[in-house]
């Protein structure tokens, strides 16, 4: 390297993340960049980001392939300076995630994607089969490690998306193919998935899933949890979601913002539940701010998104940010700041099509609540049976934080609010 050249490492991602796999390269050796300019799509535990290089110059060198880990502080790009940039010093300001100039247009990722086949020097230029004919179109990065997870070449799969695209679905399906022995390709050598026979598939634990596994593990060992439950008829609630609709057409308000509105009730009636215990110095330590936490399923796996201070929103406000949140998280482009920090969480496991759960705490919080499906069933109304729209509640709490009356009353109080939401009136 010579005195002029720079060294851009991967720089502190924050939130405890010490490495994150390069998805794909916006730049290729030989480009031309501005201060700042995004360079790298890189994949944490638990996002997608845009990493921008705040050195301007020619590119030199790109340390590492798509598909392969970089540990924070190790070398990513190398740019020698050009011309006037000789003397600029660059931004010297990296937020992974975000822009690092204001007023500076976001970059969207590039939407036609190489192939798991592209040569090895492709971060360097090469040309991929997708550019060159339109063969392998793989769009979106999950689908593309989902594919290299199961040792499965894309080049071999026909696609079933719009325009040939290849969807997730196709690749489990070749996946499924291959684990029955009937076609595909086993991988034997790939850092992250590798057959022991025609009928095993070792995948490591990391990335996402690393993530999970580690703090559900963690969150098993160390609380003490118990899981109440009640069924409640929920045709208030469903009533209630209707004429929100008619009356905000353009705000909808879904059923996951009318039980994050009752839940936040539900805490500020109930503090105790909006806490985490700090073990090693036997202290329970209880939030006046409640961030609330929203799982959502999505093709990298389970995600909770954080609507911070969530008992200062109202009713639309919640459910704007709400819709927002998940959305960003389905497409893995929240920041990691936005995936940390909650203090409680809303599980609506019923969109599984299951009626009851024992959910694991998301540590270090100190509650979990949770919703199945509602279905009609027969239910006594005013000492008559009636078809209402039933469903199954439940709360898992960290028994050190309190007992289980507060529990107890906790779950009762969610429960009066979605077979009477107008009870909400009272308390707003």
């Amino acid at each position: 390297m010579t005195a002029t050249q720079r060294v851009f490492t991967l720089p502190d991602l924050g939130e405890g993340l010490t490495e994150a796999e390069i998805v794909t390269w916006r730049v290729a050796v030989g480009d031309v960049i501005d201060t700042d300019q995004i360079v790298v799509e890189v994949e944490t535990a638990k996002a997608i980001v845009d990493v921008p290089c705040p050195y301007p110059g020619r590119v030199t060198e790109l340390h590492g392939a798509p598909g392969e880990l970089r540990p924070v502080g190790q070398p990513l790009i190398t740019v020698t300076p050009v011309g006037s940039t000789t003397e600029d010093a660059g931004s010297g300001q990296v937020l992974v995630g975000y822009g690092t100039r204001p007023g500076q247009p976001s970059r969207r990722r590039n939407h036609r994607r190489p192939g798991l086949t592209a040569p090895p020097n492709h971060a360097a230029g090469a040309t991929s089969p997708s550019s060159m004919d339109g063969a392998v179109r793989v769009i979106s990065p999950l689908v593309r490690r989902a594919a290299r997870d199961a040792g499965i070449d894309v080049t071999t799969l026909r696609g079933t998306g719009p325009g040939g695209v290849i969807r997730r679905a196709d690749v489990d399906a070749a996946a499924s193919m291959t684990a029955t022995g009937h076609s595909g390709h086993n991988r034997s050598d790939g850092p992250v998935g590798t057959a022991v026979d025609p009928h095993e598939m070792v995948i490591e634990l990391r990335g996402i899933r690393g993530a999970i596994a580690d703090k559900l593990s963690r969150s098993r060992q160390e609380i003490p949890d118990v899981t109440i439950w009640v069924d409640v008829d929920a045709t208030g609630l469903l009533e209630a979601r209707t004429t929100l609709k008619a009356a905000y057409p353009d705000r909808p308000v879904g059923l996951l913002a009318l039980l994050a509105r009752i839940c936040v009730d539900g805490l500020e009636r109930f503090p105790a539940l909006n806490s985490r215990v700090d073990a090693a110095r036997r202290e329970i330590i209880r939030s006046s701010r409640i961030h609330l936490g929203v799982a959502a399923s999505t093709e990298r796996g389970l995600v909770v998104p954080v609507i911070t201070d969530a008992h200062r929103l109202n009713l639309l406000d919640l459910a704007d940010v709400l819709a927002e949140a998940t959305a960003s998280a389905r497409a893995g482009t929240l920041p990691p700041a936005r995936l940390t920090g909650g203090t409680f969480t809303l599980n609506n496991y019923g969109v599984f099509g299951v009626d009851g759960s024992t959910p694991i705490i998301n540590h270090p919080e100190a509650a979990l609540f949770g919703i199945g499906r509602i279905v009609a069933k027969p239910w006594v109304v005013n000492g008559e049976l009636a078809v209402r729209q039933v469903a199954q509640i439940s709360l898992t709490f960290d028994h050190r934080v309190c007992d289980g009356v507060v529990a107890g009353g906790f779950l009762r109080y969610v429960a009066d609010r979605i077979e009477q939401p107008t009870l909400l009136l009272a308390q707003r």
